[in-house]
């Protein structure tokens, strides 16, 4: 199936900064074609019928860039993911399942956006299974289940209406939110007509100008927003922060944000 040129980009930049068994696992997922349709149809229905803003392989891959980007923050500080603190997997097994939970999240925007996390959970189930089957062997039951179960609850939890405990999901929750650069709004921007109720969302994504992951100065990971109007605070302290606030993942976080040219507000 074709893919657009953001597409590709966003998958060559994921895949530089992968590393083991999840190279290999996020190869196999960029070239499923079946993947692709469905993707592609998650984002038809958010963007024409819905109204809302990119939830298909762009978004996907943006959020799995950012969790990969945060994740290789918190390996470099020696931070053991919850798969390695329990004595099942190392990170590498973590991994896996931060990427998979990424680009399997909104599946479910195929159906509906209401509850679609848990349409998502059963979409994705079958795929989750196929390639853990093709990384894993036989022998490795009990490891593969194990990074299945976290994929799920990443899945599950990323709207943060489902209380999560790993960091791998936490992750996967915080990397969702961290995608609201005002071109993931464009689209049903354009489209859109008259003043309807929830567009201050898409009017404050529209505002922020970019996301920045980057290492912390007093904690492993450090968020930057910058916006270009402070409408933009709206997605930030509506959407973004709770988001945070929910993910065990928040101690390890410093989150800045602020209009461009302005002293920024610091969050955590």
């Amino acid at each position: 199936m074709e893919r657009s040129p953001k597409q590709l980009s966003m998958e060559r930049k994921i895949l530089r900064i992968a590393s083991g068994k999840a190279v290999t696992l996020l190869e196999r997922i960029f070239a499923d074609d079946e993947l692709q349709a469905m993707q592609d149809y998650a984002n038809y229905v958010s963007i024409k019928r819905l109204g809302f803003n990119d939830h298909g392989p762009v978004h996907m891959r943006t959020a799995t860039y950012n969790a990969l980007k945060m994740f290789n923050l918190l390996r470099e500080a020696n931070v053991k993911f919850t798969l390695e603190e329990e004595g099942i997997g190392a990170s590498d097994d973590s991994l896996c399942a931060v990427v998979m939970g990424s680009l399997f999240h909104d599946l479910g925007m195929t159906i509906t956006r209401s509850n679609h996390e848990f349409y998502s959970f059963q979409l994705a189930l079958p795929y989750i299974q196929r390639f853990l089957d093709e990384i894993y062997s036989p022998d490795q039951l009990l490891l593969k289940k194990a990074v299945q179960s976290v994929t799920l609850e990443s899945i599950i939890g990323h709207m943060a209406t489902t209380k999560i405990n790993s960091l791998e999901a936490g992750l996967v929750l915080i990397a969702d939110g961290s995608d609201m650069e005002k071109g993931r709004a464009r689209i049903p921007t354009l489209l859109s007509g008259d003043p309807k109720p929830g567009d201050i969302h898409r009017t404050s994504a529209g505002e922020i100008e970019n996301v920045i992951i980057c290492k912390g100065e007093e904690k492993p990971i450090k968020i930057i927003v910058k916006m270009n109007a402070s409408v933009g605070l709206f997605q930030i302290e509506e959407v973004f922060y709770p988001k945070i606030n929910f993910s065990p993942v928040k101690k390890y976080i410093e989150l800045y944000a602020g209009v461009k040219e302005r002293e920024l507000l610091k969050y955590l």
